[in-house]
């Protein structure tokens, strides 16, 4: 076993060695490392017993109780370890560096591994993450409303070399009251907040970051402050995108799905929406009349979109209309319009 390793090590080791969370199972869903292996040393209820007995007897009775509990488990944990990785190098944590990472760790290098514990365990990856998340990066934001083709435009900017993180993608839906449909279950802030470093921390802050513009929250997911900071002051290439084309997209996405999901998602626009204009629009949902349903939306998300708009002031916002040509032409014009505005702003010719 060696020494205590500090967690931006820890993370760059990460990218090649498997990382094991020895914390409870409800400590990890709540969040942790992306890639890491759950190999508890006590499960909820145990965890929360030994705690109870810290904090009521102190800390002898409780190191004595998880004892009780966890040796007649050391060859379970073994096997388990054996079950999820091929390497004899492994790197371990627990929630501040403690006792549980300690013991397995003991454990695991008599089992023949070579473990690396995390110094400060989790609490001191989660103050690094928001560290990272904060400092300057050279930000490019991709906006336009609702069926520009954000999303699309990011996929080929990434195609073409660009660096390019998905939030929506990472936050499993698409913004809209329709962006859960076809997602998976959202991940918690913090599980979103450690997926969004996983990506982060491969990227050159120096060179440019696309992010699409989003609101504070993606569905249930709020961005991290530092996030949403740098999405509402960095400069914004704004797409304009015929409205037939917009309206062409939203239906080839949201058409396909089942008609009672459709209509649950309009009943929640009802307060923005109005009554009349949502009766008109399940109507037209029931008549099969998509592209109606779409144009009805899209009065709505075109005036909020506006709005957000309209609260950044101070924010560089730089229009493009795309018009013609397949997705890969429009993607590299997008591109060629951002480096001419760097250019332009940077004083060269």
């Amino acid at each position: 076993m060696t020494g205590p390793i500090e967690p931006t090590k820890f993370a760059k080791m990460g990218r090649k060695l498997p990382v094991i969370d020895v914390r409870s199972p409800g400590e990890y869903r709540q969040g942790h490392i992306t890639g890491a292996f759950n190999i508890p040393l006590f499960d909820d209820a145990e965890r929360a017993a030994v705690g109870t007995l810290y904090t009521r007897q102190g800390k002898d009775k409780a190191i004595i109780k998880g004892l009780e509990l966890a040796i007649p488990r050391t060859k379970e944990y073994v096997t388990q370890l054996k079950k999820v990785v091929s390497s004899r190098e492994i790197l371990i944590h627990c929630w501040r560096g403690g006792m549980r990472s300690a013991s397995m760790a003991g454990l695991f290098s008599q089992a023949g591994y070579q473990v690396h514990v995390l110094e400060g365990g989790y609490k001191a990856w989660r103050r690094m993450v928001r560290a990272t998340l904060s400092a300057p990066a050279a930000v490019v934001v991709l906006g336009g409303p609702t069926g520009s083709g954000k999303t699309v435009f990011l996929k080929e900017l990434a195609l073409l070399g660009e660096q390019v993180i998905d939030l929506e993608a990472l936050a499993a839906h698409k913004g809209s009251v329709f962006g859960h449909l076809g997602q998976q279950s959202q991940p918690t802030n913090e599980q979103f907040e450690n997926d969004l470093f996983h990506r982060w921390q491969h990227l050159d802050p120096l060179r440019r970051i696309w992010l699409e513009d989003e609101s504070r929250m993606i569905g249930k997911v709020t961005l991290p402050d530092p996030l949403y900071q740098k999405i509402a002051t960095s400069p914004l290439i704004r797409l304009i995108v015929d409205h037939d084309e917009r309206i062409r997209r939203l239906v080839d996405e949201y058409a396909g799905f089942d008609k009672g999901l459709l209509s649950e998602a309009l009943h929640r626009l009802n307060l923005r929406l109005g009554g009349s204009r949502l009766n008109e629009a399940l109507v037209a949902l029931e008549n099969n009349r998509f592209d109606r349903v779409a144009a009805i939306v899209l009065a709505y998300y075109d005036k909020a979109y506006q709005f957000s708009l309209d609260r950044r002031p101070e924010q560089k916002i730089h229009s493009l209309r795309l018009s013609g040509g397949n997705l890969k032409e429009q993607g590299a014009l997008i591109l060629e319009f951002t480096k001419k505005r760097e250019k332009d702003e940077a004083g060269l010719s």
